[in-house]
């Protein structure tokens, strides 16, 4: 009698200890799109030039800069993904900047309301009155579930830009959208 209960018993603990449990499970996007806006307080004072020439000289960023941003990528790790993708800056006038970007993300506690930091570093791809510029930024927000497929999100940003002369460093915020190809990432995925 025994013996039958202890194979009872230790088939019982092999079928709780190899069993999957969904709640256990992290949960990953997979495939994700994500626009979003963005707009930015230049927090450096640089210092004014003065145009003794006829010749256009590039100027000091402006105060307040706006954009966005268009990044495509995987979550191939629960806390974890990588995506690639474009964004379109406006800094001064004839300032225009279409930036690659690559954006490595950490995602805590995934799901629902995960909280979330980018790192950000774009690399100038079009011509403008300034060349080769490039930027290295991080943002810090929260995304917040909307649907099975889709979750909005903002955060605060902060990036150093490298354009010409000139070094700005801008704080803002930013605002957009997930779009992933995981249903039950969320709760409303669930049936």
């Amino acid at each position: 009698m025994t013996k039958k209960l202890l194979i009872i018993l230790g088939l019982i603990v092999c079928f709780k200890a190899f069993s999957q449990e969904t709640e256990s499970k992290k949960q990953k996007m997979d495939f994700y799109f994500n626009p979003s806006l963005n707009i930015g307080l230049n927090l450096n004072k640089e210092k004014e030039i003065p145009n003794n020439t006829q010749y256009i000289q590039t100027q000091p960023p402006n105060k307040i800069t706006y954009g966005i941003t268009a990044i495509g990528g995987y979550n191939f790790l629960p806390n974890f993904a990588i995506g690639s993708g474009l964004r379109y800056s406006f800094i001064e006038d004839n300032y225009h900047l279409i930036y690659f970007v690559i954006q490595p993300k950490f995602i805590f506690a995934p799901g629902d309301r995960p909280f979330y930091i980018d790192i950000n570093y774009g690399k100038q791809i079009n011509n403008s009155v300034v060349s080769d510029a490039e930027f290295w930024g991080a943002r810090l927000g929260m995304q917040v579930s909307y649907s099975k497929r889709l979750s909005q999100e903002g955060g605060i940003t902060f990036e150093r830009h490298a354009i010409g002369g000139a070094n700005p460093f801008f704080i803002g915020l930013s605002y957009g959208i997930t779009i992933f190809s995981n249903k039950n990432y969320t709760g409303y995925g669930e049936d």
